[in-house]
C-alpha cells in the first residue's frame, strides 16, 4: 500500500489511533518534527498548522515509532489497514 495524501487516508490513521490507547490531539507548537510523543499518558500531539500531507507524514512517523501490534486491534479493518501500513517501504 503506498501512502495517499488526502483526507481519506487520513482519517484512516485517525481511526487507527482513536482504536487504540493513545490519544490523538492536533495542537499548536513549535514541535521540530511536527508531532510529540508522551508515552506515560498515553497521548500523540501533531500540529494543527501542519498541512494535509505533513499530518499524514507525522501520523505515519510515529506509528513507526510506536510498534503497534495489529492483532491487538479488535476492528477487523484497522487490524488490515496496519498490517498493510507494515508491508510498505517504511518497514515499521
Amino acid at each position: 500500500m503506498a501512502i495517499k495524501y488526502t483526507r481519506h487516508f487520513l482519517d484512516k490513521l485517525e481511526n487507527l489511533f482513536a482504536s487504540s490507547e493513545y490519544i490523538l490531539r492536533y495542537e499548536k507548537g513549535s514541535f521540530k518534527s511536527g508531532y510529540c510523543i508522551l508515552k506515560d499518558t498515553k497521548i500523540v500531539i501533531v500540529n494543527k498548522y501542519f498541512p494535509l500531507e505533513g499530518k499524514i507524514n507525522a501520523l505515519v512517523d510515529i506509528l513507526g515509532e510506536l510498534q503497534f501490534n495489529p492483532q491487538d486491534f479488535k476492528e477487523k479493518s484497522v487490524q488490515d489497514f496496519l498490517k498493510e501500513l507494515q508491508q510498505t517501504q517504511l518497514k515499521f
